[in-house]
């Protein structure tokens, strides 16, 4: 007898077709066939390839051409790395201790009028450094007003900026909000139960805190030092303003000095062998900033959330020192800023007779400024929406769809977060020349892009990380295929991030001084350039002005950013 046909037939049979699942169109692609979205990954990985690892290949390639290597241990460039190693590694110590201070003071403790306090300690991460510079030059300077004063109060000059420790002083004081900002993220996550175990066993609240809070606050502070370090360490702003004065010389100004005079054989070999040393510099600190967050224990703070410690007694006197403090260096610079705004020439004494705004008038006329305030506009915006479309691409890509190049994707879009600009100036200056940008104002745009990609895919990554992908799925039950998903849906979910961190690129790179200053062509002078030259003139009171102006500018923006982010 022949078999039936129902036993000729391979595998289960299906006898009951409402219970035998069926897969939605486009929600599932045949193995090994590319679709829309692998394109755009492709051309994502061609984009981050061109702006991000070839310029950075460049000075690897250029590097090892020759050994220049004898050159780092003697002479200028010895003298300037470790000018470079002193000051950076010094700031970013003091900043720890500054920004540690104030984390607990204001987000642990019952200081009064803390909330206000922290709006004013973090007014110096929204000022371009080398604007600070200009502006305590007005008060610590040879004629500035507190050495004004204290000449004629005792007969010899308080402190003179100049030097190294005014670039210590100043780097500190641009660098702890990044460090108060780190070190109280973590605070918040530490539950407050063994600080109230420690006052329970009769400890003080400073002592619970110095033997309980600030042990688990380690790696939290070793990652703000190690950031802090290394974009201190090829700061040119406020070296090349504060401390060239006194021939204090560092890395970044070294490097100035070679590309305007050429007064070393072979400038751009020995430039990139500076600039491979600052990115093994730069990769190190990446690894031990991984190493110290992956060996971070975490705290259940479900318990019990952070309670405010009582001060006591000291609560009055640690009041008066953290105000005085604080606003000391955020309304003294704004200050002294306004008033060499106002007056003639420095040394002039503040008088309403002496006021004028010739120096106002003469920083938004000249020609020069108008083209730095038009170059920088223009770059700024552009290199706001470029960023904004790659970085919510990125963004979007590597947060809602599953493969193994994500995780590369990511890592070398956000590269640049960690590497000095004066590093990514000198790889777009020698690959210049071979793409036809040298002397343009287009190559300053391909630094922006690569130096601020990272704002942007950071900000479209937070949220899309948080929100469920029930959106995306119902897309393609209903046949949309995986692109289409991701264009309805996830782009138009991160589009606010990505337009907020657009509008933060914009804004910091309309201030911009170290990669436009390094990559500077005729006629595409920036507004950070233009700062810079009125200050190297000797304009000083024109440039103060300046300054004034953008800095007023800039807080407005960032603070239109940030109620639009709310």
């Amino acid at each position: 007898m022949s078999p039936s046909p129902t036993a000729r037939v391979a595998g289960p049979v299906v006898t009951d077709r409402a219970r035998a699942p069926r897969s939605p169109r486009g929600s599932t692609r045949r193995a090994g066939r590319p679709d829309g979205v692998d394109a755009v990954r492709i051309a994502l990985w061609l984009v981050v390839a061109a702006v991000v690892l070839l310029p950075l290949g460049a000075i690897v390639w250029l590097a090892a051409s020759d050994n220049h290597l004898p050159l780092l241990l003697g002479g200028d460039i010895a003298e300037a790395g470790l000018n470079s190693l002193v000051s950076s590694v010094s700031s970013a110590i003091g900043a720890v201790v500054v920004g540690t201070a104030l984390a607990l003071l204001l987000d642990r403790t019952d200081l009064r009028g803390r909330r206000v306090l922290r709006l004013f300690a973090l007014t110096p991460l929204l000022v371009p450094p080398f604007v600070g510079a200009i502006a305590w030059i007005g008060i610590a300077g040879p004629t500035g007003s507190a050495n004004a004063l204290w000449t004629q109060w005792f007969g010899a000059p308080l402190w003179n900026i100049y030097g190294a420790d005014g670039v210590i002083f100043l780097l500190t004081v641009h660098s702890y909000p990044v460090a108060y900002i780190i070190v109280s993220a973590a605070l918040r996550r530490i539950p407050s139960d063994l600080e109230q175990a420690a006052r329970i066993s009769g400890a003080s609240a400073i002592r619970a805190v110095l033997t309980i809070t600030v042990p688990l606050l380690r790696p939290a502070i070793l990652s703000a030092f190690t950031l802090v370090a290394v974009g201190n360490l090829a700061d040119f702003g406020i070296p090349s303003i504060i401390g060239l004065p006194e021939r204090y010389v560092t890395l970044s100004t070294l490097i100035y000095r070679y590309i305007q005079s050429g007064t070393v054989e072979s400038p751009l070999e020995v430039i990139a062998t500076i600039g491979v040393v600052l990115l093994v510099v730069a990769a190190a600190a990446m690894v031990i900033d991984m190493l110290v967050s992956r060996s971070r224990w975490e705290l259940d703070a479900s318990a019990s959330s952070g309670q405010i410690l009582p001060l006591g007694v000291a609560r009055l006197p640690l009041t008066l020192v953290a105000w005085a403090g604080v606003l000391a260096i955020t309304l003294l610079p704004l200050s002294a800023l306004l008033t060499q705004s106002l007056l003639p020439a420095p040394g002039v004494p503040l008088a309403w007779e002496n006021l004028t705004l010739d120096n106002i008038v003469r920083a938004t006329t000249a020609p020069a400024t108008v083209t730095g305030a038009v170059n920088s506009v223009v770059l700024s915006v552009l290199a706001g929406i470029i960023c904004a479309v790659i970085g919510l691409a990125i963004g979007t890509l590597v947060t809602r769809t599953a493969a193994r190049s994500n995780t590369a994707l990511r890592t070398v879009a956000m590269l640049p977060q960690a590497i000095p600009g004066l590093v990514i100036a000198v790889g777009w200056l020698i690959i210049a020349p071979r793409i036809g940008l040298f002397n343009t104002p287009w190559l300053i745009l391909c630094a922006y892009v690569m130096a601020f990609v990272a704002i942007v895919v950071q900000s479209v990554s937070a949220p899309l990380r948080s929100t469920p992908m029930t959106a995306e799925e119902a897309a393609r039950i209903s046949g949309a295929s995986r692109l289409r998903a991701l264009f309805d849906i996830s782009w138009r979910m991160a589009l606010p991030a990505a337009i907020s961190g657009g509008t933060l690129v914009v804004l910091t790179a309309v201030r911009e001084l170290t990669i436009s200053v390094l990559l500077l062509a005729p006629g595409a002078q920036t507004l950070g350039v233009s700062i810079f030259s009125l200050q190297q003139a000797g304009a000083y009171n024109a440039a103060s002005a300046l300054s004034l102006i953008i800095t007023l500018v800039g807080l407005a923006g960032l603070g239109l950013a940030a109620r639009r982010a709310r």
